[in-house]
């Protein structure tokens, strides 16, 4: 029998996970979580601002200042770096996401002094050495070449383009072919020293380590870096443009590749966490939702079909899609549409409701199951503004959304039943 949620009113503990914040000597601070019980220490960490602190005639900068970071540093070269990380099973690396530029650490405790040493060097005297610069781009550009007639990244980097022409989230965050090729060794270094500031950072670290430890590492790691200012924030999110527009790229493969867009909620909005008990109704749950069950079950149109909610820091997207035969597209973006209809027309059961918080609740717990599932999801709450309290609310927050509530936000968010559509493929009846 499924365990009922709770009415509300009631208490809903969440994950039993002690937060300690920490701030060191020169006051960089950082969450951590204690774990002595298993010999390991994980970071993760963010910067504020990634592919979006790209200059504009060189998209993809910030994703090779990233795969750079550990090519060479301070007095070692890149294969002495690596070779360093190899001996001591340290795992290092970073990623350009949008908004943020991620970097994160793993270590076995014994090989702390090792790995923070080569974490500093990463971050304060990245070397970006002529070869090694070549070797990378060479690396990125080989990548976009075999993605360059790939239908889903084609249709993904032409609906970020319609959506947002004119603004970073328009441009594909690993660049192009063009912007990667003529990028300079002496360009990465000035963007590295925009990107790798104190302004905006956010830490998180599990593991084997005391708060008395870490605020020493932390200096060692982070205090000589620039200070550097934050990103503003626009007083309205931006908004997506294309909205009921259906773009269609040409491609001689036999399924069509669809992908939609409409205006989202951002993740500071009070109505994000019924938002996301709208989404997994329609298109979040794997097996369960009823674009999955409408699409795929009842119809036989696609493998697969998904939607799902993506906050960023300037706007904010409901996004899906899916992959169909070129003469059955048109029927499936029609069966899509009219699933977002009813939604909002007509709402969700009340099963359904139980069923999606059921499910959000009960997962949860296995987002921390390993040390770094647990940095990776702290990080998460940091960079988006809540602190450790979170976690002991979060599942409350859910259990307390009601039918009414998501009725009402349905009607938010597919109430405007215009959406920005992108194809790739050759769809009959599309357009």
């Amino acid at each position: 029998m499924n365990a009922p949620i709770p009415t509300p009113g009631s208490t809903l503990a969440g994950p039993s996970v002690a937060v300690q914040q920490v701030r060191s000597t020169a006051g960089v601070e950082a969450w951590l979580v204690e774990e002595h019980s298993l010999p390991l220490i994980a970071i993760d960490f963010a910067f504020d601002g990634g592919a979006t602190r790209d200059p504009d005639n060189a998209a993809g900068s910030a994703y090779l200042v990233s795969g750079l970071l550990d090519e060479g540093a301070g007095d070692l070269d890149a294969e002495a770096f690596h070779g360093r990380l190899a001996d001591h099973a340290i795992s290092l690396g970073f990623d350009a996401r949008r908004d943020d530029f991620h970097g994160h650490l793993q270590t076995l405790s014994r090989h702390r002094d090792e790995a923070f040493s080569l974490l500093a060097l990463a971050l304060n005297a990245p070397r970006f050495d002529a070869d090694a610069v070549e070797r990378v781009k060479s690396q990125v550009v080989a990548g976009l070449q075999r993605q360059a007639q790939n239908p889903e990244t084609l249709c993904r980097n032409a609906l970020y383009a319609a959506a947002y022409p004119g603004h970073a989230y328009g441009r594909p965050e690993k660049g192009d072919i063009d912007s990667v090729s003529r990028t300079e060794p002496a360009g990465l270094k000035t963007l590295s020293r925009a990107l790798l500031t104190r302004a905006g950072l956010k830490i998180v670290v599990v593991g084997d380590i005391t708060a008395e430890e870490l605020a020493q590492r932390l200096d060692q790691l982070f205090a000589a870096l620039p200070t550097g200012s934050a990103r503003s924030i626009p007083a309205e999110p931006i908004a997506v443009q294309g909205l009921g527009e259906t773009h269609v790229i040409d491609l001689d493969v036999p399924q069509t590749v669809l992908r939609f867009v409409g205006p989202g909620l951002m993740r500071r909005d009070p109505d994000f966490i019924t938002a996301s008990v709208l989404n997994h109704i329609l298109g979040g749950s794997a097996f369960t939702s009823r674009l999955f069950l409408e699409v795929r079950e009842k119809r036989g149109l696609a493998y697969g079909v998904s939607s799902s909610l993506l906050p960023l820091r300037e706007s904010a997207l409901l996004v899906g899609g899916t992959a169909t035969r070129n003469d059955r597209a048109a029927e499936s973006l029609a069966v899509i549409r009219e699933e977002m209809m009813k939604l909002a027309s007509e709402g969700p059961s009340e099963h359904e409701v139980e069923e999606a918080k059921r499910y959000i609740i009960g997962s949860y717990p296995l987002r921390f199951d390993t040390s770094p599932k647990i940095a990776a999801e702290l990080l998460g709450l940091a960079v988006n503004g809540f602190g450790p309290e979170f976690l002991a609310d979060r599942n409350q927050l859910f259990a307390d959304v009601t039918l009414d509530d998501v009725k009402r936000v349905a009607q938010r968010l597919f109430g405007d039943p215009r959406l920005l559509v992108q194809a790739v493929g050759r769809p009959v009846g599309l357009v």
